[in-house]
């Protein structure tokens, strides 16, 4: 690896606590753009300096990125690993400015968050709440009822160990993005699947330590996350789910989204989902506002075109 690299790396690994994939994403935007600018051979990415970047080098590459046909997203993602390496690098006297600072790329076109019908998730949670005593049928019922009951993450799924279950008091605590731990209450009817979930769970397995992951598979061992999709695309998909994705992301999406409905605060439900930012949980009031307007349409006569396709297309009563 390039040694200006490998510190970083090291830094936002061990002191930012970055996920593995940002790490990788970041490890591998950042060799493409040192390469990029010791391209002409007159320096090595060995021997690269970054004091001597200017901002027309970084837009430079920019552009190469969109002529190659890059995405939007990958773009800005690149000039995001740029400007977090030279904020590292001021912080350790490297350089004295960051070149990328005032640099933009074109904003992205964000799309609506996919959300499952409140009626088919009602459907399906009664199906996951139903009585069961085989060991991979709680486990699969358990994983459904967390994801869409909390909304955590499917990384924080897998990691919920024993003892962060308190069920007296109805509560997960979730260690999420950057380490960091947060707590996300559940009902009594999750706390009664736990219960026969760990039950049965302890007949197999015998006496749990509380360091031990709640969820595993038929052999004890941890879940993996294509174990986990597998599952929830199986079973939205077997209950005829009209959604354009069937995830454990989708389920997240949806608490988000039911909960609003529902008469919850934004920040409330920001703290639920272990957001640092209002502004990314801000995109579910569009999705409830747009499923509002959408009902306008269909609901109110006077929203509805005469004749028209969503509209009103019997005659109105005579005077």
């Amino acid at each position: 690896m390039i040694p200006l690299l490998e510190k970083y790396i090291t830094f936002i690994t061990a002191e930012q606590a970055l996920s593995a994939a940002t790490v990788d994403a970041y490890r591998r935007d950042l060799t493409a753009w040192i390469n990029f600018l010791t391209a002409n051979g007159e320096t090595t990415p060995e021997t690269f300096d970054p004091a001597l970047v200017t901002a027309a080098d970084i837009r430079l590459y920019i552009a190469s990125l969109t002529a190659a046909g890059r995405s939007r997203a990958t773009t800005r993602r690149h000039l995001q690993a740029i400007r977090s390496l030279f904020n590292y690098l001021m912080k350790t006297g490297a350089v004295a400015v960051n070149p990328a600072a005032d640099i933009t790329t074109a904003r992205l076109n964000r799309s609506l968050p996919v959300f499952i019908d409140p009626g088919e998730t009602a459907a399906v949670m009664d199906d996951a709440e139903a009585a069961d005593d085989d060991f991979i049928s709680l486990r699969d019922n358990l994983i459904l009822a967390i994801l869409y009951n909390t909304g955590i993450r499917e990384s924080e799924l897998i990691n919920l160990k024993i003892g962060d279950i308190d069920l007296g008091d109805g509560e997960l605590k979730v260690l999420g993005k950057r380490n960091k731990h947060r707590i996300v209450p559940f009902g009594p009817a999750l706390a009664a699947q736990i219960e026969s979930y760990l039950r049965v769970r302890e007949e197999i397995f015998g006496r749990a330590d509380y360091r031990e992951p709640l969820l595993t598979r038929a052999d004890g061992n941890p879940l993996y996350r294509s174990l986990v999709y597998r599952v929830v695309h199986r079973r939205l998909a077997d209950a005829g789910v009209h959604a354009t994705r069937l995830s454990p992301h989708v389920l997240r999406h949806s608490f988000a989204t039911d909960m609003l409905n529902n008469g919850a605060g934004l920040n409330t439900v920001a703290r639920l989902l272990g957001h640092e930012s209002l502004a990314t949980t801000q995109v579910y009031t569009h999705v409830t506002l747009s499923d509002m307007q959408h009902n306008y349409q269909l609901a109110h006569p006077r929203a509805q075109k005469k004749g028209g396709k969503n509209g009103n297309s019997h005659s109105s009563h005579p005077l």
